[in-house]
Parts: structure tokens; C-alpha cells; sequence
């Protein structure tokens, strides 16, 4: 029988590569005979360029850039050539067709601006900035790619893309007309106005942004309320903090010609509020980026629907399975690709009770597998992930 094993990362304890070599360990003792495919899930975050650069073939580089908090991090880009892209994945790029024949670059923000990049002590949307990942674009483009695909999940900070704007080209002067620099939300008052060297974006090429979260840049549901709080916001701060996005977005829109009347309209599209707006200010400064649903991008780049087809059984889960997975997390989006062709499916995680029961209502095929004990403190879950993974694979029944 086929096997289809396809993790994402268990937060803190395994990465998905990890994961599904363990999992490959634990299943060939249990099922000799199955044929066992592996394929590690990213949701655009952590693992994006390596994983991506393995199922196609390609050329992990990793480059210093600054991170964060303006300290050295390793950060990582891939390079793979378009004709290895399956069709679905070109045709879902919507890329200019002379492409076919050159390169594109994989770019992960995570490994150069996100969470992977700081303790929790650390995070502080005030003062971290997505320079580095401006400076990983360029390095990808110098290294040969005609176009990018840059994965955004994971970010930790909410710049409104400021900081990748000055990495591009762009400069922020003060009211004495004088350079600021290292810019991060809070030294965005000492703003004045902005330029750009336009030469140099005019000519940027093209850039898909991979991105499922679909709120806005401002508002309840917007990036600064939403997402402020896991990247360090304080409650007593999301006033401000919104107030001073709101103006830094209406800066990037004047600086690159959008008319006054649509910039509140501008802040409060669907995505612009992704990873801290750095999707919003690429697709506003730049000649030719688009957004790209991820997990579908994704899924067509792995040939995740044929290695699902092929498969009797897949086995799938990361670190919690809650209602935020419902929303087209890896694991579930895996699910319900499997879903119409009846496929067994065993996800592997901690699970809510409730959602446990949803997926099971809408999937009889489906198996939930808890991971470990639920009154088990957080350092305890995340130590014994590797061994809990292992001792549920090597007990649960299987077909075959």
C-alpha cells in the first residue's frame, strides 16, 4: 500500500522534515511492505526554501543578512529552475511565460525577519524591522532568479514592510531633510517624507507573495489587533501602534502614486495585513506582485493532489490541532484535499476536543491521534514530542 506522510512543524520541538523521517523510521517497522512517500508541509514559514528546494530539485543558499533586531542571522533563499515547476504551480504563478526557461528564486522570510530569529523576551514590534528579508530578495535576484516567490509566514514584526522597503531602495528623511535609518515603528515619527530610487524598483522582477491570512492592514481584525499581541505588542499600546501604521501606509501609497481617496480602501483589503504589511508594501512598490494563496501554491509545487491520489493512507499533523487549523492550516488543507477520494488519513497531534469533532463530522475516514497527555506541562510536551510521536506511530492500528 501507498503511505503518504506529510507533517508540519511541531512549534518548539521538530521541524517537519524531522517529523516525517521519524515518522518514516517508525512506519517501515510497522508496515514493511508499504510504500513509504515523504513529504513535509510549509505553510510559508519556517523550512519554506529547503523543503521547496528538495521537492524540486533545487539550490538551498543561505546568506548573512541583518535580522530582527539588526543582529547577523543565517537566512535562507532557494534556487530551482521554472520547468521544474509542475504545471499547476506555474499556471497558479501566473509568471510571464519567457520564464519558463530561467530561474526562481524561493525567499523565507522567517529565516531572515521571524520568530525563529528571537527568544520571546525579545519581541518587540516597536523595534524590529524586515530589513533582512528586503536584503534576502536582493541577494536571491543577484544570485541569478528572475522571479520570487516569498514565503511570509512566521514574521516577527509589524513594520508595515518599511524596513524591506529601505533594503530596496527606498529613503526616509527627516524635517531637517536629514537620512533616518534603520527604520522601525518606533522611530517612524522621526519621519518626514519619503523617497525612492525608482530606477531600481521600476526594474524589480516579478514577486508572488505566498500568504494565507487574509486581514487587512488596519482595523479589529487587522494586523496591529490580530497579530500585535504574539509579536510582543503591549494592550496598552495598539492604539498607537495602529495610528503609527496608518500613517507610515499612507506615506508608502503617496510615494508610489496612489491617489488619496482609495488609501483608507488600500489598508483594508483582504491580505494587506500580512506578516506586519509587508506583502502590502511589496505589492504597492514593486511593477509586478501579486499575492498567491500558500497552502495551494504549495500543495501544487510538493504534487501533493497526485501523491494523495496515489496513496491508500496518509498521515499527516503538527504540534496543535485547534480551531486557527480549520482556517487552511497544512494538515487540515492536506485533509480535505484527501477528503473527496475517501482516503484513510491519520493526524497525529495535540487536539481540542471541538476540534477533533468537526473534522471528524465532516471526514468519517479520518483518525485524530492525540500526542501527549494534555495536563503535561509545555516544556514536558515539547521535550518528549519526539518520543510521544513515535510510541503513537508505533502503536495505533493501521490498514495494511
Amino acid at each position: 500500500m501507498n503511505t503518504l506522510i506529510a507533517f508540519d512543524k511541531y512549534k518548539g520541538a521538530l521541524d517537519a522534515r524531522s517529523a516525517c523521517e521519524l515518522a518514516r523510521e517508525a512506519l517501515s517497522v510497522k508496515l514493511p511492505k508499504a510504500k513509504i512517500h515523504s513529504a513535509p508541509l510549509t505553510d510559508g514559514g519556517e523550512g519554506f526554501a529547503s523543503i521547496l528546494a528538495e521537492a524540486l530539485g533545487g539550490e538551498l543558499r543561505t546568506v548573512a543578512v541583518p535580522g530582527p533586531l539588526f543582529e547577523p542571522v543565517d537566512a535562507h533563499f532557494a534556487l530551482v529552475e521554472a520547468e521544474s515547476l509542475p504545471k499547476s504551480a506555474w499556471q497558479r504563478l501566473n509568471l510571464p511565460d519567457e520564464l519558463i526557461n530561467g530561474k526562481i528564486g524561493i525567499v523565507e522570510m522567517a529565516s531572515a525577519s521571524g520568530f525563529e530569529c528571537l527568544s520571546d523576551d525579545q519581541r518587540n514590534p516597536w523595534q524590529t524591522t524586515t530589513y533582512g528579508t528586503g536584503l534576502l530578495m536582493k541577494e536571491a535576484i543577484r544570485a541569478g532568479a528572475e522571479a520570487l516567490i516569498l514565503g511570509i509566514g512566521g514574521s516577527a514584526t509589524n513594520d508595515c514592510g518599511a524596513g524591506a522597503l529601505e533594503a530596496l531602495g527606498v529613503c526616509y528623511y527627516d524635517r531637517e531633510l536629514q537620512p533616518v535609518t534603520k527604520v522601525v515603528p518606533g522611530t517612524f515619527r522621526q519621519i518626514n517624507t519619503l523617497g525612492s530610487t525608482s530606477h531600481l524598483l521600476d526594474k524589480f522582477p516579478p514577486v508572488r507573495i505566498a500568504c494565507d491570512v487574509t486581514n487587512p492592514l488596519l482595523g479589529e481584525n487587522g494586523a496591529t489587533r490580530v497579530f500585535g499581541p504574539q509579536k510582543g505588542l503591549l494592550p496598552e499600546d495598539a492604539d498607537r501602534m495602529e495610528r503609527t501604521i496608518q500613517k507610515m501606509g499612507r506615506r508608502v501609497l503617496g510615494l508610489f502614486g496612489k491617489h488619496p481617496t482609495d488609501w483608507d480602501k488600500l489598508m483594508t483589503e483582504p491580505g494587506s495585513g500580512a506578516a506586519g504589511g509587508i506583502g502590502f508594501a511589496l505589492r504597492h512598490a514593486l511593477p509586478d506582485s501579486e499575492f498567491v494563496e500558500g497552502f495551494p501554491l504549495v500543495a501544487d509545487l510538493l504534487d501533493l493532489p497526485h501523491k494523495v491520489k496515489e496513496s491508500g493512507l496518509i498521515i499527516s499533523g503538527e504540534g496543535r490541532l485547534d480551531q486557527s487549523s480549520l482556517a487552511g492550516k497544512g494538515p487540515v488543507a492536506l485533509l480535505r484535499l484527501a477528503g473527496p477520494a475517501q482516503k484513510v488519513v491519520l493526524l497525529v497531534g495535540s487536539a481540542d476536543a471541538t476540534t477533533v469533532k468537526q473534522l471528524a463530522s465532516a471526514h468519517p475516514n479520518l483518525e485524530t491521534l492525540v500526542l501527549s497527555d494534555p495536563d503535561w506541562p509545555i516544556e514536558k510536551a515539547l521535550s518528549e514530542t519526539p518520543a510521544s510521536l513515535r510510541n503513537a506511530l508505533e502503536k495505533v492500528a493501521l490498514p495494511g
